[in-house]
């Protein structure tokens, strides 16, 4: 994830106050949204290292096959990643 846990929750925190302050939402307990907001920021913003770690160990798996094909492994990198991000329907 580019930014830090911090960051995304000053981003939670402030994005939270401008929906309250528009009325655009209502909330009894404030911090528990700060919370979750701030929550799925960073499960959707640590998506492409999930996505990195996947790829990885399937190139693992398939290394020695990379080795005699003579693939390299930023090519074949970008490659699994394409395919992954299409496969979970992710933007990056």
């Amino acid at each position: 994830m580019i930014f830090s846990k911090d960051y995304v929750g000053y981003l939670a925190r402030q994005t939270v106050k401008h929906l309250v302050a528009q009325k655009m939402i209502q909330s009894e307990k404030p911090a528990i949204l700060d919370e979750r907001v701030s929550a799925a920021m960073v499960d959707e913003l640590s998506l492409e290292d999930r996505i990195n770690d996947e790829v990885r160990v399937i190139l693992e798996a398939i290394q020695e096959d990379m080795r005699r094909g003579g693939v390299s492994y930023p090519e074949m990198f970008k490659k699994v990643k394409q395919k992954l991000v299409n496969q979970y329907k992710a933007v990056l």
